[in-house]
């Protein structure tokens, strides 16, 4: 007889740190006198000024009947099909081990470079301002994600196994919380050894990755994709070729639409980098100052509408910093990112504004979007300095009111800002609603709008602004048999969970295409 059942509970930052505690008010919860106890879900509820955890929990028999099923790689001998892979994020690396899993061996191919070399070029945006455009915060091993966090939530679960994401990411390296968080992330301090797991996993199965090389041609016979050229000269030829580039890798896209390929201008979000003192943050959000010393650094997620357009903050950032993401000279381009710990002092997100085709001028050309994404990137280039990586910025009372800063105060962005009148640089449309929504959320969230908050520009990367169209069965392009487009690059996704599911399931079509 099966007695496992499912319990809610809340507990304080004190009592959730209590495993005794917990297991008793399971049982109690669940009307049993013993048992074995799994917490399956923790979120927090900081809702009302005492700030709970809530709790979702598994009790059983024992232990064994709670024993959660978790998924593992499972290599198995390879055979003489090769599919080649453009892009080692995580798209790429996780079609590349469910092929494996299916028999395939997969060929990786990446513009940038490894994992660890990647440091050395992010560095050197940070010392002398250099973007080299194929390695950085968005390009080289792990994706645009290494380098930004790692946040793991994703909305997509419908897309996909997400538990068999996380538990696959927990066996190589990832910290076992992120199975039960309902926001968990890993952190930029800690993902890159997870990601250099992943690869050893890859090759150590008989997967080929090769750094370096960057795309600039496909190999296309009898009017079907069959390989790629790379750095010009060098031809690697498969049987199906998976487009996991990411979406930043704005010469792909030229290249697709030379090649005729279906493609399509996108809509996506631009706004700013909005940063305040974490301790603000967590006041504001937490109702309290100091926080508990048991409970995380605040977070949040906050939208509204404003002229029938959504606001909303995008990929937030508690205890971390403003980074530089820009992927080619001449262009400025901000995220964020956190260490696992997140103690850094000062909280930042994106703040965007939805932009539809037509707010773009976009028209029939797929790359419109494009156009007009590179454009506001190299407006932010000049008014920042024109040579290095430096920020315009502006603080959140004077953006409102229309007037340059005087004084920025302190932050976390380390190349630098300038004062500049971003009320006025910024597109109209976008500028005009960001003023209005700060308003609201001004009113909403006493503080937010306060003299300590500052905005920067431009945050502009939230998605890709062009799709790689595919078929909605086959996920192959309409207009060239064995390629697949796939993950955020594509339009498929939107984050490291979200991409990583496409990956797999694109593999999963490859295999159906090649038997």
């Amino acid at each position: 007889m099966d007695n496992t059942v499912v319990v809610d509970i809340a507990a304080g930052p004190d009592e959730a740190r209590d495993a005794e505690l917990i297991r008793a008010l399971a049982l109690e919860k669940a009307g049993q006198m013993r048992g074995a106890v799994r917490i399956v879900r923790r979120s927090i509820d900081a809702r009302s000024r005492q700030v709970r955890y809530q709790l979702r929990v598994m009790v059983g028999d024992d232990a064994a009947a709670i024993r959660p099923v978790e998924e593992h790689f499972r290599p198995v001998p390879l055979g003489e099909k090769r599919v080649i892979i453009v892009g080692a994020g995580p798209a790429g690396y996780f079609a590349a081990l469910s092929l494996i899993e299916q028999g395939i061996r997969p060929m990786i191919v990446e513009r940038g470079k490894d994992v660890t070399a990647r440091r050395k070029d992010i560095k050197r945006l940070y010392t002398d301002g250099t973007v080299d455009p194929h390695s950085n915060y968005c390009f080289g091993e792990g994706g645009a994600g290494t380098y930004s966090d790692g946040k793991l939530y994703t909305r997509s679960d419908k897309r996909g196994n997400v538990g068999r994401i996380l538990d696959l990411l927990v066996d190589h390296g990832a910290p076992t919380d992120i199975r039960i968080d309902a926001h968990p992330h890993v952190g930029s301090n800690v993902l890159p050894r997870v990601v250099r797991a992943l690869r050893q996993s890859i090759e150590g199965a008989g997967g080929v990755i090769r750094f370096g090389a960057f795309v600039d041609d496909l190999i296309i016979k009898g009017g079907h994709i069959r390989g790629v050229r790379i750095n010009g000269d060098e031809r690697l030829e498969g049987d199906a070729v998976i487009l996991a580039t990411g979406h930043s890798a704005r010469d792909i896209y030229r290249l697709m639409v030379s090649k005729g390929i279906p493609a399509e201008a996108k809509p996506f979000a631009l706004g700013v980098r909005i940063e305040h003192p974490q301790a603000l943050i967590d006041e504001i959000f937490y109702k309290q100052t100091p926080r508990h010393p048991l409970l995380p650094p605040s977070e949040y997620r906050i939208a509204c509408q404003v002229e029938g357009r959504g606001v909303y903050s995008f990929c937030m950032c508690p205890g971390g910093f403003v980074v530089p993401a820009s992927t080619a000279p001449g262009e400025l381009v901000l995220n964020g990112m956190s260490m696992a710990g997140r103690s850094a002092p000062f909280a930042n997100a994106g703040l965007v504004v939805e932009l539809r085709l037509a707010d773009m001028g976009a028209g029939d050309d797929p790359l419109s979007a494009l156009h007009f994404q590179e454009k506001v990137e190299r407006d932010m280039f000049r008014a920042g300095d024109g040579v290095r990586q430096k920020a315009p910025a502006q603080t959140v009372r004077d953006f409102m009111e229309g007037r340059l800063s005087t004084a920025l105060g302190a932050g976390s962005y380390i190349p630098g800002r300038v004062s500049a009148p971003l009320h006025t640089l910024l597109p109209e449309g976008v500028a005009r609603r960001l003023r209005q929504a700060l308003l609201i959320f001004g009113k909403k969230y006493k503080g937010y709008d306060s003299a300590e908050a500052v905005i920067m520009a431009v945050e502009s990367r939230t998605s890709t602004p062009v799709r790689i169209l595919r078929d909605a069965a086959t996920l192959m392009s309409p207009g060239a048999g064995g390629l697949f487009p796939c993950g955020e690059g594509a339009g498929y996704a939107g984050g490291i969970v979200s991409a990583a599911m496409d990956g797999e399931r694109v593999a999963r079509a490859v295999a159906a295409y090649l038997s």
